[in-house]
């Protein structure tokens, strides 16, 4: 083929796109965390986007029920964000990082640091979750050489957890299936249970367990020795976990046991930040302030690579004072504080603080808990987890019995391909299944989602269980 003939025409018909599901044109492309011999045999390309919805090249409508990646909190083609972009083009789209910043890098974080909870002021611009997770363990081992205790490097995180696909990220990351490939990670990192209280892994119930998953973190910190552990890193809600949601009093007592022992804490919310929970950040929504908060996708609502870290005034102080060489935190990305990424930024979070995005997040969660409770008689959803507009559901041949669905027949996964093939994008696991659509969703929205999810667990059900 000649590269003329691929030259993509922006003005085309969304039926003329249809050539780029090619098996030929897809060989050249791999895709997150897929086999693509499989995908290119029956491959989704999508052509277009707008608020809910995705259109692929073929012209099938899909709901957007997982926010791209918990990513579109604004919606798509979100008339404010692109007004942004298109003007921000016209000025500026790169500049000189080693020598200068730029005005919408400025605007944004002056603007995150406003919205952001305690006297959490200064941010640093990234362009990735794993970025911002690395620089967060980075800063965090760096302040505690510069404040006189160089021997804090480790660096704890949970079980179950996913923090990103970079080396660093992935030492913290808690999941044999991303990291087990890639091992040995780097040393320093060390792994306690998660507070995944729908299966405790101590066997014990919530609330006579005593939170025995959070006093475990401070036994680990005095057996490794108080004077070695930089920092304890969390997702305040896992997605990789199952959205696991902490009982309400684990996050303050962590707070509690990083204070104790001089170690920071810090929030990975990568996920949870911008309006997801139903509040700017998880850490408003469970009342806890971390010392450092990681984020990511929803800060630019997926219109330009963006992400940052966010942290206290105690911490930044380390890095502020007169000695230029030493004093600096020694870390940096060509594309952080981006003019076009950070003018998306501050264009998606004035869009959800104008349209309090947040409250919408608290309503739409709870009327979407509500028509997940309609599906009770059918024995199949354990709990409902998450906050706001992460919603998470266990799911089980027997919720009322306990009697859990074989392994090997995946049966989150099988509904969640029922559902695309209805329309629905949701984020499947073998025994549960996430939703989390974009903020801006609205009642009648709410109800299609449902509607389309619930018909595909009702027939997948029905067929598993005709089946056995």
């Amino acid at each position: 083929m000649r590269v003329r003939d691929f030259e993509l025409d922006t003005n085309a018909a969304t039926d003329d796109l249809s050539q780029y599901a090619s098996p030929d044109l897809l060989r050249h492309i791999v895709l997150d965390f897929r086999q693509m011999k499989s995908f290119a045999q029956a491959p989704l390309i999508m052509a277009r986007a707008e608020g809910i919805w995705y259109w692929d090249v073929n012209g099938k409508r899909y709901l957007d029920g997982i926010s791209g990646v918990f990513t579109v909190n604004v919606g798509h083609a979100n008339p404010r964000v692109l007004s942004a972009l298109h003007r921000q083009i016209d000025q500026i789209c790169f500049a000189p990082p080693l020598h200068a910043t730029n005005v919408p890098a400025v605007q944004l974080a002056k603007l995150v640091a406003d919205i952001a909870p305690g006297d959490i002021n200064t941010v640093k611009l990234l362009s990735g979750g794993s970025e911002a997770t690395e620089a967060a363990m980075k800063l965090a081992r760096q302040y505690h050489r510069q404040t006189g205790n160089p021997l804090k490097y480790k660096v704890i995180s949970l079980y179950r957890g996913y923090h990103g696909a970079t080396m660093g990220a992935l030492s913290a990351t808690g999941l044999p299936r991303r990291k087990a490939i890639f091992e040995p990670t780097l040393p320093g990192f060390l792994k306690a249970m998660p507070p995944t209280c729908h299966a405790c892994p101590f066997n014990l119930r919530y609330p006579s367990c005593g939170i025995t998953c959070v006093d475990q973190i401070e036994r680990m910190i005095e057996l490794e020795g108080a004077e070695t552990i930089a920092a304890v890193i969390v997702e305040p809600i896992s997605n990789t976990g199952g959205i696991t949601t902490p009982p309400p009093e684990y996050l303050p007592r962590l707070r509690e046991i990083c204070d104790r022992h001089n170690v920071l804490l810090i929030f990975d919310e990568i996920i949870t930040g911008f309006g997801r929970t139903g509040q700017m950040f998880a850490a408003q929504t469970f009342g806890v302030l971390p010392d450092i908060i990681c984020m990511g996708k929803g800060m630019g609502s997926g219109y330009s690579p963006l992400a940052a870290i966010a942290f206290r005034d105690h911490v930044a102080a380390a890095f502020w004072g007169e000695d230029a060489e030493n004093i600096d935190f020694a870390h940096g990305h060509t594309f952080g504080g981006n003019p076009v990424s950070s003018a998306a930024g501050v264009a998606a979070i004035r869009e959800i603080i104008d349209r309090d995005l947040c409250a919408n997040a608290r309503a739409m969660g709870e009327y979407l808990r509500q028509r997940i409770a309609e599906l009770a008689p059918l024995d199949v959803i354990t709990d409902v987890r998450g906050k706001g507009l992460l919603i998470g559901m266990g799911l089980a041949q027997s919720a009322r019995g306990g009697i859990p669905f074989a392994p090997d027949l995946r049966f989150g996964q099988r509904v969640g391909r029922r559902a695309l093939e209805h329309g629905l994008i949701v984020r499947a696991d073998p025994d549960w299944i996430a939703l989390a659509p974009p903020l801006i969703i609205t009642r009648a929205e709410a109800d299609e989602l449902f509607d389309i999810f619930a018909a595909c667990l009702r027939e997948e059900l029905t067929e598993t269980r005709s089946a056995g």
